[in-house]
């Protein structure tokens, strides 16, 4: 993995490109016009990345909001004894470490690496601060995503915390669905998976494994579809 492999462009040269910015809940609400004001004046540089590049390490400071326009990145925590937790797989279009971006030493908490050709555009954040007070649409979606994104950092410690891997994949799935939504699909193979859960392959299988034979899940694929509710609840007890 080459971070430091990154192609910096000018910023004429995806003028002839179009991503359709408003796809993120930063941008909710915010008309076309308006929003093509705020890229303007807040954007410093765009830069491309290959499938493996790093495109920021874990404990770097957070200068720009990073914006992932183009792409698919995954995002790794290196634990105090070594270990590597998946955090998130992103697409786009998706502003990266927001709710750490105005802390008073920010700092990425995860490593983020490109796992496809992967765009991002660097926005600066005082520039950026600056828009949130001139546009009240601009601001509340800043909030409303940074609350999002610190639940779902809490429910992600929350997983962490539990000792048993049926405990956390009962977990995992009960976050994905609902008792009207029971089916959902994976964005992640069986070794992002693992990865994600931090075990091997095989202890994944085998545990998902149990939950099928069970009855609790069936599992075609990538989709998940939740059999017995109450199974997946009596297995975090």
């Amino acid at each position: 993995m080459c971070g430091n492999l990154a192609t910096v462009y000018s910023l004429d040269h995806f003028m002839n490109l179009e991503y359709d910015l408003r796809q993120t809940p930063l941008f909710k609400g915010i008309d076309n016009n308006t929003l093509d004001g705020i890229i303007e004046r807040t954007i410093v540089t765009k830069k491309r990345y290959q499938k493996g590049d790093i495109v920021v390490p874990q404990n770097s400071p957070i200068d720009y909001l990073y914006l992932l326009v183009d792409g698919i990145v995954s995002t790794e925590m290196l634990t105090p004894e070594g270990n590597i937790i998946n955090i998130d797989i992103l697409d786009t279009v998706v502003p990266l470490a927001l709710a750490f971006i105005y802390a008073d030493q920010p700092k990425f908490p995860v490593t983020v690496i490109a796992m496809q050709p992967t765009i991002i555009y660097f926005l600066s954040k005082e520039k950026l601060r600056l828009e949130m007070m001139r546009n009240e649409m601009l601001f509340a979606n800043f909030l409303q995503l940074t609350a999002t994104i610190t639940t779902f950092l809490s429910a992600k410690v929350a997983m962490l915390s539990v000792k048993s891997l049926k405990s956390k994949i009962a977990r995992y799935i009960l976050d994905h669905t609902t008792e009207e939504r029971i089916s959902f699909t994976l964005n992640r193979n069986q070794t992002q998976l693992a990865e994600y859960f931090g075990v091997q392959r095989p202890s994944l299988a085998r545990t998902i494994g149990e939950l099928v034979a069970e009855g609790i899940i069936t599992v075609d694929k990538r989709k998940i579809t939740v059999c017995r509710r109450q199974g997946l609840v009596e297995c975090m007890m």
